[in-house]
């Protein structure tokens, strides 16, 4: 197989890109362009119900987020999108099937209110025919679950259960999800004090970019060793499938992309 260089951007406004990500059956985005050439997607509804994205500062996890989630909401999916940071995310603000949220009693409630949801599709046993799939995307995410820990304990009552309910949906959604439909890109490394060790297992799709060893070590046990090419380049990652490793260009869509995309499909100009 031959391995090429990666492009230096990947835009989502050429023209050709566009028509591939919209030509996706529903449930499937398009990660990036690997090293061979190929189209690196995650499809939520065979092996990876949940994506896991870890990158250190800089290596492009808003853009990733943003970007897989464009393509599901453009599919028709609905969103639930937690900004710790209020600003990351900001583009999510603009959508009707969006529920943008960033201080930490709204991610809460949020959060609250996805147990509920979650509970109401799995009460439908499976007959979910009309009901939109949903998209969990957590920036930030190991900085809010600690948020939302510490939230708990400032109001939490003696009979009220130790883990915060908000974390708790999470983790029933990481386990539950594809028998709902719904689903977590979640960025960061998964707490284990926080989610447990199993959380982890339930990413088949990781994304890493700008890691150390460690980090490779923990989520891509699977993979063999850690890679020396670590991806300075913008936009670059190694997406783990399946035991595989993937050093591929991930596909870039800027805020107004992703605004004039999905409130005006006919429009090409990006």
């Amino acid at each position: 197989m031959t391995k090429t260089a990666l492009p230096k951007m990947l835009s989502f406004s050429a023209p050709d890109l566009r028509e591939q990500i919209e030509a996706l059956p529903e449930g499937t985005a398009l990660i990036g362009i690997s090293t061979d050439g190929r189209a690196i997607a995650v499809d939520l509804d065979a092996e990876t119900p949940h994506v896991l994205v870890c990158t250190a500062s800089g290596g492009g996890s808003t853009t990733m987020l943003r970007s897989l989630t464009a393509q599901f909401l453009h599919q028709g999916a609905h969103a639930l999108v937690l900004d710790p940071k209020r600003i990351s995310h900001l583009w999510a603000r603009a959508l009707p099937t969006v529920t943008h949220r960033g201080n930490i009693a709204g991610i809460h409630d949020a959060l609250a209110g996805l147990a509920d949801e979650l509970k109401r599709r799995l009460d439908l046993g499976g007959d979910l025919d009309g009901v939109p799939r949903l998209i969990v995307t957590i920036d930030e995410a190991n900085t809010t679950l600690r948020q939302l820990a510490r939230y708990w304990e400032t109001f939490r009552e003696k009979d009220d259960p130790k883990t915060s309910p908000a974390i708790t949906a999470i983790e029933d959604a990481l386990w539950a999800g594809r028998a709902a439909h719904v689903h977590v890109i979640f960025d960061g490394r998964p707490d284990t004090t926080v989610l447990g060790l199993e959380a982890r297992e339930q990413f088949a799709t990781v994304i890493l970019a700008r890691f150390t060893a460690d980090t490779w070590r923990r989520l891509a046990p699977a993979a063999g060793p850690a890679p020396k090419q670590r991806h300075p380049q913008r936009g670059c990652c190694h997406v783990v499938q399946q035991g595989d490793a993937h050093e591929t260009q991930a596909v870039r869509m800027t805020d107004a992309d992703v605004v004039n995309w999905l409130t005006d499909p006919t429009d090409n100009q990006s």
